[in-house]
C-alpha cells in the first residue's frame, strides 16, 4: 500500500521494526510470549500488590516492574505475540521510552497521511500500517527463551 510506504519513509529511524532490530535484538534478550489475538488493542497497565499487570481485553499479563510493563504495552497494543525483552532491566525503561516515542510518532504520521481521507480509508490505512509493523517484528523474531551466558563461573584455576 502506498500510504504505508509513505509513512515508513517519513518515520525514517523511528520505524518500530527498525528500532527493534537495530537497538533491541542485538542485546542479550529473552523471548516473551503474550497470548493475545494478532490485532490492534488498547492495553492498560494495572498496578497490583504483587507488581504490575497489562490488561489486554480479558487477558492479564503479569510484569514484575513498571518498566517491563511499559515496554510490553507497546507491543501488546500492536498485537505482537512473540517479542524479545532485554535481559538488562536497568536499560529497560530507556527502551520503553524509545518505543513509546516511536509509536506516538507513528500515530502522528498516520493522522497526517490520512487527514484528507474518508473514515473508512483512514481505518484501512491504520490497520495496514499496524499489520506491516507486526509482520516485520514477527519476521525479526523473539530469539531464545533464555539468553546465553558464555562466561565461566569457576573461581579457582587448576
Amino acid at each position: 500500500m502506498e500510504s504505508v510506504k509513505n509513512i515508513r519513509e517519513r518515520l525514517g529511524s523511528d520505524w518500530l521494526p527498525d528500532l527493534y532490530s537495530e537497538q533491541i535484538r542485538p542485546l542479550r534478550t529473552r523471548s516473551f510470549k503474550m497470548d493475545i489475538p494478532p490485532r490492534e488493542h488498547s492495553p492498560m497497565i494495572i498496578e497490583t500488590l504483587l507488581g504490575n499487570e497489562i490488561q489486554v481485553g480479558r487477558t492479564r499479563i503479569f510484569c514484575p516492574d513498571k518498566a517491563t510493563a511499559r515496554y510490553l504495552v507497546v507491543f501488546a497494543g500492536l498485537g505482537c505475540r512473540d517479542i524479545a525483552v532485554p535481559y538488562d532491566i536497568t536499560k529497560l525503561a530507556l527502551y520503553a521510552e524509545m518505543l513509546e516515542r516511536a509509536w506516538e510518532h507513528t500515530n502522528h504520521e498516520i493522522v497526517v497521511e490520512t487527514e484528507a481521507m474518508s473514515p473508512q480509508k483512514r481505518g484501512r490505512v491504520r490497520a495496514a500500517v499496524i499489520r506491516s509493523i507486526r509482520d516485520e517484528i514477527a519476521r525479526i523474531g523473539a530469539g531464545d527463551a533464555m539468553p546465553l551466558f558464555d562466561r565461566s563461573t569457576r573461581q579457582r584455576k587448576n
